[in-house]
């Protein structure tokens, strides 16, 4: 008999919404593209390399299945069947390999759903990128990892120090999967778990009634928050219906350059970065034809609720905040001061608790009602898309050392961020070894421009790092004389 499935084995209900929400249009996967300039290896070496390192990463070997008539969440369980072959693929680009091309196929890539039978990752060696360069395409289902736990993989599969060795793989035989009374014990036991962990909680508030107080105030605050950006500001082209084809594109800057910046203007290298997005979206708008000055712009912006004893736990802990994205605000450096206040203002919202409470209420709620809720909105929204939040901006911060592949160093790492039924674009953003990286995903039918996107926001910050430096010529003159 199979173990009872325990809370690692299920999905929490995050996870699990992922899962509920995509629907064929929708794909919920996210990816990575690692460039690298030296020669490729070998597609046999670096399947060995990947099979060498299976061991530390086992939910890539690991399925989703369901529970009887959805009376839990759908938990983990190893595939019998697992074959490495399935999920690593090789592909190369037609001379001259140039970035469109490269861009189409990603397009492509992304385009495609995983396999729910199968773990729900893919890896893809892309050979005959312009330059004699080359790629390794990580794309992961949103269930699996967040964008910070998905940097985490990367490090474990690629390597601190250049190095051509493959590893030897680790042994390994599937556990079998538990049956469906198991699976319905191991859920009901989880949800009680979980139930008294929160009671506990709950008791322990009781012992400190100010601090219960203040929270239950925040999370109020919170809620109001969240109820007033539900009002839908002036219809944008950046927003509506979505098909199952997607575009995307890339750029990148320097984190010196965003360094300087802070320096000279204040605010955070986050402030910095949302600005430059900010000056990208107003382009692309302007591109479009939408009028700017009018235009509000809110983007959902994920926010880490990752604590320490949870690293190492590939899945989502996330919440999020609404951001207006000033684009009417044509000054960079007044454009930055704007996203500096929206930015404290969404802080000190509480959104980010009262979205905390959602995922616990969520994780005590029977799961048959989540998942037929969530069903019914997505087929709600194919019919009438919501329109109070235009976008979605990740931020992830990435390893600022090199990471290596069979000896090979990584020199660009761009993100992919998934959309949805009424958000047409979305743009990811990575820092890696002293650069960010610029990724931007678009509707194929209704958003083939994001390009557009992509370099104006890179231009942004070129454009900020300008200012910054007619201010330090002054000074170092004054210092001179």
């Amino acid at each position: 008999m199979a173990a009872v499935p325990d809370g690692s084995d299920r999905l929490s209900t995050l996870d699990a919404e992922f899962l509920y929400v995509e629907d064929g249009i929708g794909h919920m996967h996210i990816a990575g593209v690692c460039v690298f300039a030296d020669p490729p290896p070998s597609f046999e070496d670096l399947a060995g390399l990947v099979r060498g390192k299976l061991h530390l990463i086992p939910r890539y070997r690991q399925r989703v299945r369901s529970v009887p008539l959805e009376l839990g969440r759908p938990v983990w369980a190893d595939d019998p069947h697992f074959d490495l072959g399935y999920h690593l693929r090789h592909t190369a680009l037609p001379a001259p390999g140039d970035d469109a091309a490269f861009r189409r196929l990603m397009g492509r890539l992304m385009s495609q759903p995983l396999d729910r039978d199968r773990p729900l990752w893919e890896a893809w060696l892309v050979e005959g990128l312009e330059g004699g360069r080359w790629a390794l395409v990580f794309k992961v289902h949103h269930c699996m990892v967040d964008g910070i736990a998905g940097v985490g993989l990367l490090t474990v599969l690629l390597d601190l120090e250049p190095s051509e060795e493959v590893p030897d793989p680790e042994p390994w035989e599937p556990a079998p999967e538990p049956n469906g009374l198991e699976k319905v014990v191991g859920a009901w036991e989880g949800l009680i778990s979980d139930g008294l962990a929160q009671a506990r909680k709950a008791l322990d508030a009781v012992r400190r009634p100010g601090e219960a107080i203040r929270s239950i105030g925040d999370a109020a605050l919170g809620v109001g928050r969240i109820a007033r950006n539900l009002v839908v500001p002036p219809p944008l082209t950046i927003e509506g219906s979505i098909g199952p084809h997607r575009s995307w594109a890339h750029s990148s800057a320097s984190l010196d350059d965003i360094r300087v910046v802070r320096k000279a203007f204040g605010g955070t290298v986050n402030d910095v970065v949302l600005t430059a997005v900010t000056g990208g979206y107003a382009a692309l708008l302007r591109h479009r034809g939408d009028v700017v000055g009018d235009a509000v712009v809110r983007s959902l912006v994920p926010v880490s609720t990752r604590h320490v004893s949870a690293e190492g736990v590939p899945d989502n802990r996330v919440s999020m905040i609404v951001l207006e994205l000033p684009v009417g605000v044509d000054d960079p450096v007044e454009r930055l001061e704007a996203v500096r206040r929206a930015m404290a203002e969404g802080k000190a919202s509480h959104t980010v608790e009262a979205g905390e409470i959602v995922t616990t209420i969520g994780d005590l709620a029977p799961p048959m009602v989540v998942g037929t809720v969530s069903r019914w909105v997505v087929r709600a929204m194919h019919r009438l898309p919501q329109r109070s939040i235009n976008t979605v901006t990740t931020n992830v911060p990435g390893p600022q050392f090199p990471l290596y592949c069979l000896g090979r160093e990584m020199v660009a790492y761009y993100p992919y961020v998934p959309i949805t039924h009424g958000l047409r674009v979305g743009t990811a953003i990575l820092s890696y070894n002293g650069h960010i990286f610029f990724g931007v995903t678009g509707d194929a039918a209704t958003a083939p421009d994001v390009d557009v996107l992509a370099r104006a926001t890179a231009a942004s910050i070129t454009e900020l790092r300008e200012r910054a430096g007619s201010l330090e010529t002054p000074r170092r003159a004054r210092r001179s004389s």
